[in-house]
């Protein structure tokens, strides 16, 4: 397999670039570490989602990354994307074609090269140490160089809008030698991420004029206005957008690549994606936070789980008449979806909608939806919490609709204890005692924690009753202590995440201490999972 694809049909044309950076600007994220295997993975994410431009990283700076460029000719075909070695000019003095670093860009393989230059003319003499004209030639005889071995070659002006602020006719006699000298894009650097979006407007519309040569933008979000500066960019006459994928970068990060491509998408209609690949926008986010271990942002905007969800009760009313009073596109479209929020803001509306969603037909019951909205506040205002909690919710919901709460099994009583031992260690034990199918079980077992120790005694008395615990597993668990009420004493709140390999959901618990609130959560949690499985109570 090779890197390159040049005949595949589903390449966009060149007229407009989207330019990913998450394998070599986002990897110098802070909590970042990325194995050549990661990388790897990452890359056939981005080709998938249909970039037209991967960032390999920095060939001959280090082992991981020469391996890597390595692995992709053999391993990758890229089917949307061109893999791109990022180097810097030559050194100041010598020749392109004998210097090490530019070699190892032609012996990665790849098909195009991102050069760095300084454009900033106090980094030309304090970091290069160099004259202002040898900068200039470094540019020419690198890019030429390149050339002339078949490479596609792009130029990031490094530091470039500072640069222009101290000296603007320098920084633009860097964009003109990289472009004469036959760099496709020259890209103007916001590096330190200090810019405004009127700012890059104008500064970029300045250079385009002046210059002639096609520009790119690469922004940091040091200001928060990454993003927007990227779109700025394109409404001065950018052509190229330097991205990473959910704004992995250095500090504060870079540009938000799924932003980016939704706002030129659908908000100023370019095609810059394969047909479809918008649709697979939140899967592709999500999918790279795994990879590098990293919680998605529930609140990131387009692909945050957050990103279509509804509490305020006014906003649930609209939204039940037409979805985009409260929305700006259809969420589908970028492959997320609306959510409801249940809470003690949330009116009629909220929980029909939420029925809705979870399958629960309310049957326009309004004395039923009445009742629902009064349970909810009062709990709430116990301390439980069901916006985050959607099964123990749903079971709310269906005991107000049926009548009857769903119940597998029955809790006489629990125990949990702590042993603390001569030698420093604990010993975790709990016993339960609980009702199913008209039958009195007791067990015990013991855990790495009292909370484990009750999951594993739950799991030993219901297990032969109901063999589809055994895919249960619990994979989240969060408590918070809640305002004291009564002098020093204070409640807790437990949340769970249990999944059974094809599912997640959540329950809530809420008790004078965490023991209690987790044996609450748990409860919920083995009883949504049996209504899930189809179980039926009465069996």
């Amino acid at each position: 397999m090779t890197t390159e694809n040049a005949e595949s049909p589903r390449r966009l044309d060149d007229s407009f670039h989207v330019f990913d950076t998450t394998l070599r600007d986002g990897a110098q994220r802070e909590g970042i570490n990325l194995t050549v295997a990661d990388k790897l993975t990452i890359a056939r994410h981005l080709d998938e989602f249909g970039v037209g431009f991967i960032e390999g990283g920095w060939p001959g700076a280090n082992p991981r990354d020469t391996e890597f460029f390595a692995r992709a000719r053999q391993e990758i075909t890229f089917h949307n994307a061109q893999l791109v070695a990022f180097g810097a000019t030559r050194r100041a003095g010598g020749t392109a074609a004998e210097d090490p670093q530019v070699k190892a860009l032609l012996d990665s393989g790849a098909p195009v090269i991102t050069l760095v230059a300084k454009a900033h003319d106090r980094h030309v003499e304090l970091a290069l140490r160099t004259t202002l004209d040898e900068n200039l030639e470094m540019v020419r005889d690198t890019v030429s160089y390149l050339r002339s071995q078949g490479r596609r070659v792009f130029v990031d002006c490094e530091h470039f809008f500072d640069g222009y602020k101290a000296n603007p006719g320098y920084a633009k006699a860097v964009v003109s030698a990289a472009h004469e000298a036959g760099a496709d894009v020259v890209v103007l650097c916001d590096t330190n991420g200090g810019m405004l979006p009127a700012q890059i407007q104008a500064v970029v519309a300045t250079v385009l004029a002046d210059t002639g040569a096609r520009l790119g933008i690469h922004a940091q979000d040091d200001t928060g206005c990454a993003v927007a500066n990227t779109l700025a960019a394109v409404d001065a006459g950018a052509t190229h957008v330097q991205c990473t994928a959910n704004g992995y970068g250095e500090r504060v990060g870079n540009a938000n690549l799924f932003p980016v491509v939704a706002a030129l998408e659908l908000k100023y209609g370019k095609r810059v994606l394969p047909e479809g690949a918008l649709a697979e926008m939140t899967r592709i986010s999500h999918a790279i936070a795994e990879v590098v271990n990293l919680t998605p942002s529930t609140h990131q905007p387009y692909v945050g789980v957050s990103a279509f969800a509804h509490k305020a009760g006014l906003h649930a009313s609209a939204i039940k008449v037409d979805p985009d009073l409260y929305q700006h596109i259809d969420p589908e479209l970028v492959g997320n979806t609306m959510r409801m929020l249940v809470s003690d803001m949330a009116g009629r509306a909220s929980i029909e909608l939420k029925g809705k969603e979870l399958g629960v037909d309310l049957g326009g019951d309004r004395a039923l939806v009445a009742r629902v909205v009064e349970r909810v506040k009062e709990r709430e205002l116990q301390g439980y919490t069901y916006e985050a909690a959607d099964a123990s919710f749903e079971l709310l919901l269906r005991e107000e609709a049926e009548g009857r709460a769903r119940r597998y099994f029955r809790t006489e009583s629990w125990r949990a204890i702590v042993e603390d031992r001569p030698d420093g260690t604990h010993a975790n034990e709990a016993t339960v005692k609980l009702w199913a199918k008209g039958e009195r079980i007791v067990a015990t077992a013991e855990g790495n924690g009292p909370v484990n120790a009750l999951d594993r005694a739950m799991r030993v008395a219901l297990e032969r009753i109901y063999p589809q615990l055994a895919k249960f597993e619990l994979t989240d668990y969060k408590v918070r202590i809640l305002e004291g009420r009564h002098g020093t004493e204070s409640t807790t709140r437990v949340l769970v995440t249990t999944t059974d390999g094809n599912a997640e959901w959540s329950t809530v618990g809420v008790g004078e201490n965490v023991i209690a609130a987790s044996w609450q959560a748990l409860e919920d949690a083995f009883t949504y999972g049996l209504l899930r499985a189809g179980i039926n109570p009465a069996e």
